[in-house]
């Protein structure tokens, strides 16, 4: 494991099957570079994983991008974090020697790989979004035809409601993605279950 500070502070964990597809790992509210990385090798065994901290602090806490209150976000920065984020991810395959990857995100993590999909969806290879919500209120046009996507969002989740994950799933859909959403008997925090429907659905990638 490498932690390299460039654009951003980053894991950089070369994997031992280079058929699998790198996963770029995004943190939720709170977390870092580090959060995820047990995660993604849980459920992409021997993928290489790529894993930033993202750069707005609200308080404390390691965010991707601000928002404005709960569930209201600055749309504004989030378009521009999400075009900074992208161009990393193109640093970072040039200096790693690394296809594109699919992105594994949970809540701001997943809200910013949306953003990802809607804005720059060339730099990936697709995205597993766990807990996300719609990161626009009016969403841009954007062909994402065969590119696959996961959601998994919580029943009980009173952050990231599974309505919100079912409208975030019709936007992919109606711009020709590979969309499987499944709600889970979960609230906001990360599951077994979670881990099963995300290893399945990587293992077909």
């Amino acid at each position: 494991m490498t932690t390299t500070a460039t654009n951003f502070v980053h894991v950089f964990e070369r994997g031992s099957d280079p058929d699998r597809p790198p996963l770029l790992l995004l943190h939720g509210t709170g977390g870092d570079e580090h959060d995820l990385v047990p995660l993604g090798r849980a459920v992409a065994p021997g993928a290489s994983v790529l894993s930033p901290r993202g750069k707005v602090l609200e308080g404390a806490a390691p965010r991707f991008f601000r928002r404005l209150a709960e569930g209201v976000f600055d749309e504004a920065d989030l378009t521009a974090r999400t075009h900074e984020l992208a161009d990393f991810i193109g640093e970072a395959r040039a200096r790693y020697g690394q296809p594109s990857p699919i992105a594994l995100g949970f809540s701001n993590g997943a809200n910013i790989a949306a953003s990802l999909l809607l804005l720059r969806p060339e730099v990936l290879a697709g995205a597993a979004l766990l807990r996300a919500m719609p990161p626009f209120r009016d969403p841009p046009r954007v062909d994402l035809t065969g590119k696959p996507v996961l959601l998994l969002s919580g029943l009980m989740d009173p952050i990231m409601p599974a309505a919100a994950s079912t409208r975030l799933a019709e936007t992919f859909a109606a711009a020709g993605a590979e969309v499987r959403h499944q709600a889970l008997p979960a609230g906001h925090g990360l599951t077994q279950a979670d881990i099963g429907q995300l290893s399945q659905w990587l293992a077909r990638r």
